[in-house]
């Protein structure tokens, strides 16, 4: 949903990218410092109660997600390993900020938001399993409504509401939107996977 916003976020990115660069600081590097700060505030502020700081500052390392491919283009430092990199930290990054929304609704006694934390989890992670899985039968199922920004975006948003003193169900409702988004994506994907696989039966035919 938010993919419309890529080219200006990219953009946006350049000016932080160039200092970086000057300083020495390469892509993999950025990845890495990208990830521990997700994490760290993830779990130090929103697994802690503190709602709206934890929101603020890991959405703010998030914002950063784009920096390390930026820095790659820009440097003639892209390569296979980063983009690997890049994409198994993100996973990472992802399953702590859902654990530590899950572990805050844990505290409260708030078993709804718990259990839409977890099952959160689990289908951000089939969305990522159903495409990688896909790339590797050579077909193309990177579309679908709910990709890793919009999953984040949405979570963190209920999260910061409630911060701001909305009702603790809010946060069970936004992770529910999340975990059905996600589902359509993989409903999406795996369709996607069924038109190659019948393409590639087509072309074996002829």
């Amino acid at each position: 949903m938010l993919g419309t916003l890529r080219v200006m976020y990219g953009k946006a990115l350049t000016p932080l990218a160039r200092i970086f660069m000057r300083a020495g600081l390469g892509p993999s590097v950025v990845t890495v410092i990208g990830t521990v700060g997700v994490s760290l505030t993830a779990l130090w502020f929103i697994a802690r109660g503190h709602l709206v700081l934890g929101s603020l500052l890991t959405a703010l390392f998030l914002l950063g997600d784009g920096l390390d491919g930026t820095l790659a283009r820009m440097s003639g430092r892209e390569s296979k390993f980063g983009a690997f990199l890049d994409s198994t930290l993100d996973r990472f990054a992802d399953g702590v900020v859902f654990i530590a929304i899950g572990w805050w609704c844990v505290v409260l006694g708030d078993g709804v938001g718990a259990a839409m934390a977890a099952a959160a989890l689990v289908m951000g992670f089939l969305v990522s399993y159903a495409r990688a899985r896909a790339e590797v039968e050579g077909w193309d199922a990177s579309a679908g409504l709910f990709e890793r920004a919009d999953r984040l975006v949405v979570a963190l948003a209920g999260t910061l509401a409630v911060g701001l003193g909305a009702p603790q169900w809010v946060i069970a409702l936004t992770l529910g939107v999340v975990v059905l988004g996600s589902v359509v994506t993989v409903a999406q994907r795996i369709a996607a996977a069924y038109r190659g696989s019948d393409a590639d039966i087509v072309a074996a035919r002829q």
